[in-house]
């Protein structure tokens, strides 16, 4: 039987990984790249391009890098746990020379369009056009696998700002904004208070006259660092907590998560407490803007009913001179290149587990990357293109349309009763639980009480630890045999490169009698969740 050819569109990470996971199933995978380098969102670039994903100059990972790497490939020990995002880009780097996959990438290749073939019921192939320098080039895959992620369209909601065509100042999204020299001493209003949001407010009001905030709903703010300045997502993303909240009620977890989060600061002082609980919107990251409100530098608004030639007038009464705005309001999905039942996929769930359009006669599209885990995205992207290559390559079968059709109705359901009706809630999956749950697709999921038999000290890291990658290596397809140091060195490679300074005074071993009690109740947990998940 011949190789099967795969079209990966984009080389951003997710493509990275496609290219990757088509190799280890030994498929024949082609990356087209519009571009002339890898990176898409990490990239830094001076200007923006039209339909590319565009950052900041300061932008630095919300996941740590633990969380955040490729599952056979951990960060160097000396990198920060967060990452700006050149840092991210010699890791990218790195990654393609490692595992030699840049000669599976061709650059400057714009995908014009992908049609399904005339005998597409029965061979599942694509007719794929590609624009090289100005020249269309034909081909014929088995699979494609979309790769070009969902910042590349601004959503600038014009219509819903009365007066803002006749502003004088200037105003853009987020996605134009590159750094701060240019508005020392300005006036500006950003609106939106998601992570980019959050971060180009706070970035600006180090040097800004004054900068607003508005936000209609408020935000629980997150920091990145939780108790004794770990990273949060290593201590709160275990396999240990997501056991424990599946007995636990929302009201619960709300309570808990509010209480924490407004035991550093308090929310409705700050004049950030939202009307949605915590669990039912997407919460922001940062960790400079409770110093930046108190500060004075940073103002919270609430939303702008309408601007004037010069001022923004809000909700509350209050009128503000302005010089500048950014719109910090999301974006759209658009995959021009698609037959047209296929590129209006939205905001909405409509795909199997937010990878497989569940209505084609042959499952050989799929869609990496387009989902918005708690969580870091590499992962989630690597996880979904090695399920998707078994898939392609025949190892693996997806149900019916019918049963796909239900679980997409069970999920859909479920997001609707949990969160508020958001773009940035549409497609939020928990990480953990989604992991799991594309693992168990392709039989790599953990079982740490099975695992507790054969390695205890590998079984307490994974079920106490933080849910690293790495575990998805442990077996099955595509098992590696690092996975098992990585795992339990993960948290040297976390400490390492916060202990810059050499202390003369060491912290005093923990005693034998310590570590007994420590072990202890580390068995206990285990027989606990043991007991109340057999």
């Amino acid at each position: 039987m011949p190789v099967k050819r795969v079209a990966v569109i984009g080389a951003g990470v997710s493509g990275i990984s496609a290219i990757k996971s088509c190799l280890d199933e030994g498929l024949e995978p082609t990356c087209f790249e519009g571009t002339n380098d890898i990176g898409g969102l990490w990239r830094y670039e001076e200007k923006s391009e039209v339909g590319r994903p565009s950052i900041y100059r300061s932008l630095t990972c919300n996941t740590s890098k633990e969380m955040t790497a490729f599952s056979d490939y951990p960060f160097p020990d000396n990198y920060p746990n967060y990452l700006h995002n050149s840092k991210m880009m010699e890791y990218l780097r790195m990654y393609i020379k490692h595992f030699e996959l840049l000669k599976h990438i061709r650059f400057l290749a714009k995908v014009c369009s992908v049609r399904k073939r005339p005998d597409f019921s029965s061979t599942g192939q694509w007719d794929v056009v590609v624009d090289v320098d100005g020249k269309q080039e034909f081909y014929i895959f088995d699979g494609i696998m979309v790769c070009s992620g969902h910042y590349n369209y601004p959503y600038l909601p014009l219509k819903d700002f009365p007066g803002i065509k006749k502003f004088k100042g200037h105003y853009f999204h987020t996605w134009e904004y590159k750094n701060p020299e240019k508005f020392l001493g300005k006036r500006i209003a950003v609106i939106g208070i998601g992570n980019s949001g959050a971060d180009v407010a706070c970035e600006l009001s180090h040097g800004a006259k004054q900068v607003f905030l508005s936000t209609r709903r408020g935000a629980w703010i997150w920091s990145r660092l939780w108790d004794n300045g770990y990273p949060i997502d290593t201590v709160l993303f275990t396999r240990f907590y997501n056991y424990i909240n599946k007995w636990l009620t929302t009201s619960m977890i709300n309570n808990w998560a509010e209480n924490k989060l407004n035991s550093k600061f308090n929310h409705t002082d700050f004049g950030l407490q939202p009307e949605h609980r915590f669990l039912s919107h997407q919460p922001t990251f940062s960790d400079d803007m409770p110093n930046h409100i108190i500060s004075g530098r940073l103002q919270v608004k609430p939303n702008v009913i309408e601007f004037t030639e010069t001022t923004a007038i809000f909700e509350d009464g209050t009128e503000e001179e302005i010089d500048v705005v950014i719109f910090a309001t999301g974006y759209t999905f658009d995959f021009p290149f698609l037959e047209d039942n296929l590129k209006n996929i939205d905001n909405e769930h409509t795909m199997y587990k937010f990878v497989f359009p569940p209505f084609l006669d042959k499952p050989t599209l799929a869609f990496i990357g387009i989902l918005q885990p708690v969580g870091a995205t590499i992962p989630t992207s690597e996880l979904q293109s090695r399920w998707v290559a078994r898939v392609f390559k025949g190892a693996k079968k997806l149900p019916s349309q019918k049963d796909m059709m239900v679980d997409i109705k069970r999920t859909r359901d479920k997001l609707d009763k949990q969160f508020l009706k958001s773009p940035r809630d549409t497609s939020r999956v928990p990480y953990v639980q989604y992991m799991d749950e594309i693992a168990s697709e392709i039989d790599v999921k953990p079982n740490p009480f099975c695992l507790f038999l054969q390695d205890p000290k590998l079984a307490l890291e994974v079920l106490f630890g933080p849910c690293t990658p790495y575990q998805y290596r442990l077996q099955g397809p595509g098992k590696w045999a690092g996975a098992r140091t990585a795992i339990l060195t993960q948290r040297e490679r976390i400490i390492k490169p916060m202990r810059t300074r050499t202390l003369k005074c060491h912290q005093p071993p923990c005693s034998v009698l310590c570590w007994l009690l420590g072990a202890g109740l580390s068995l206990s947990l285990f027989v606990f969740i043991l007991a109340i998940n057999g």
